[in-house]
């Protein structure tokens, strides 16, 4: 199963994570609610990266 997140970015360009490792409709669920408030910010779903999203996955161990 995919693993989505929330990313905002502001007036700057900066982009900034909201929220990780949520299913789709939970991820849409909560952008919705952030732009429905009238932020001039940008909120979009993605999927988190493979790495990112398995626990564990893709850190160095000795």
């Amino acid at each position: 199963m995919s693993a989505f997140r929330v990313m905002r970015q502001d007036d700057n360009g900066n982009r900034f994570l909201v929220a990780g490792g949520l299913d789709r409709l939970a991820a849409e669920r909560l952008a919705a609610e952030f732009e429905a408030r009238g932020h001039k910010q940008l909120y979009w779903v993605e999927a988190e990266p493979e790495a990112e999203a398995a626990d564990g996955a893709g850190a160095d161990t000795p």
